[in-house]
């Protein structure tokens, strides 16, 4: 007679922004202990590049239990979908065999994260999934910029790259606070709403929570020189009046 094999559900661990200081002490706690972590990766000019796991590497997380795996970076999410789709079925043959698994996920995995998408594979195979919260990059953002990014009645919008310089300036005259994501997407309409907008106030960061990486400003002929990489934000609000 087979003993019966104790099962550990998979859990989900958000990274938070880039900065190890920042992971949560639950984090921190679960990935030291759980015995597999799946990790998203990027090719880039033939070089394999992880940002998840350069945070991994600097918490001190045992690199032999890592397993990276690389996600295509296209709009075109076909493969990007087969890669999601087979981990998740890796995290399953895992937990029927009794082996704890997490896989990991940049900022918060519940906020514009394709690693979430493996959750919901395993949430459609009958197996629940354990999710550890990080912090969002623009509540970093807004940390580093010592701004308020939403005060006493005010509203937050937050737009991908499907979004116009008309709908940016409507949230922002009707008082709304803006946060814009992948700049590297929508670089003609952040400078269209720039000129635009000259009663607001303009936040640009890029790299928050990476060393010698990490910049910002609110100067706007600086804002309309970069040019807008991947790990980009915009934080727009309207200029209070006295």
């Amino acid at each position: 007679m087979s003993e019966k094999v104790e099962k550990y559900l998979p859990v989900c661990v958000s990274l938070g922004p880039g900065d190890p200081e920042l992971v949560t002490l639950k984090a921190v706690r679960r990935l030291q202990k759980v015995e597999i972590i799946y990790c998203p990766a990027t090719q880039s000019e033939g070089k394999t590049l992880s940002r998840a796991k350069d945070i991994l590497d600097e918490l001190g997380i045992d690199e032999h239990k890592i397993r990276l795996f690389p996600v295509p970076m296209n709009k075109d999410r076909t493969l990007a979908e087969k890669v999601y789709s087979a981990i998740a079925s890796d995290i399953d043959k895992c937990y029927q065999t009794g082996q704890s698994v997490a896989f990991v996920a940049e900022g918060d995995a519940g906020f514009y994260s394709s690693v979430h998408y493996i959750s919901d594979r395993l949430e459609g195979m009958g197996i629940s999934v354990e999710h550890i919260a990080g912090i969002p990059a623009f509540i970093a953002c807004g940390a580093l910029a010592g701004i308020h990014v939403v005060k006493q009645d005010e509203r937050l919008s937050v737009f991908p790259s499907t979004t116009s310089a008309e709908e940016i300036m409507m949230e922002v005259e009707a008082g709304r606070s803006v946060v814009l994501m992948k700049l590297s997407q929508q670089k003609d309409t952040i400078k269209k709403t720039i000129e635009a907008l000259p009663d607001a106030q303009f936040h640009y960061f890029e790299n928050v929570g990476i060393a010698q990486k990490e910049f910002y400003t609110n100067k706007r002929e600086e804002i309309m020189q970069r040019s807008f990489p991947y790990f980009s934000l915009l934080i727009v609000k309207k200029i209070e009046e006295d």
